[in-house]
């Protein structure tokens, strides 16, 4: 069951092609957990570069994608959300496990650990066919998209 699909993401996150990283939710808990997925095509930008012929998606944007998924389920508690935007503050104990290659299906899935008004704490896990593929702890900061203290 699809609960968010690209467009209604796109009303969320401010992120957009060739950067956004999710296609779809279809869980959520809300302020608890949320779980995205990405479809992987041969006709990702970074495959040209990593590598052209043996495309693996880089594991930072596994970690970007988890993010994202995790920036929807902080977001969507803000009102006024698009006047917000997420930056990432940090990232602990990340991981990767297997690489990820084009027709695969990118399971993320990112458990609150804190939400906050301003600070988020979540943890992600990326899979493939129920293998993980990256995890990490993802920290960011909710600022005001006009703030000057970014």
């Amino acid at each position: 069951m699809t609960i968010y699909d690209s467009r209604a993401i796109q009303q969320i996150l401010p992120h957009r092609f060739p950067f956004l990283l999710v296609d779809k939710i279809i869980e959520l808990e809300p302020r608890k957990r949320i779980v995205g997925v990405k479809q992987v095509t041969i006709n990702e930008y970074f495959f040209a570069g990593h590598f052209p012929d043996a495309p693996v998606m880089p594991g930072v944007l596994q970690i970007e994608a988890l993010a994202q998924v995790g920036a929807i389920l902080a977001l969507r508690e803000f009102e006024n959300r698009e006047d917000k935007i997420p930056f990432f503050s940090g990232i602990e104990k990340a991981r990767f496990r297997r690489p990820v290659v084009p027709g695969d299906t990118l399971m993320l899935e990112v458990t609150a650990l804190r939400i906050g008004s301003k600070v988020q704490k979540m943890r992600g896990v990326a899979t493939v066919d129920g293998k993980i593929t990256a995890e990490a702890e993802i920290m960011c900061i909710i600022a005001n998209r006009d703030s000057k203290d970014k």
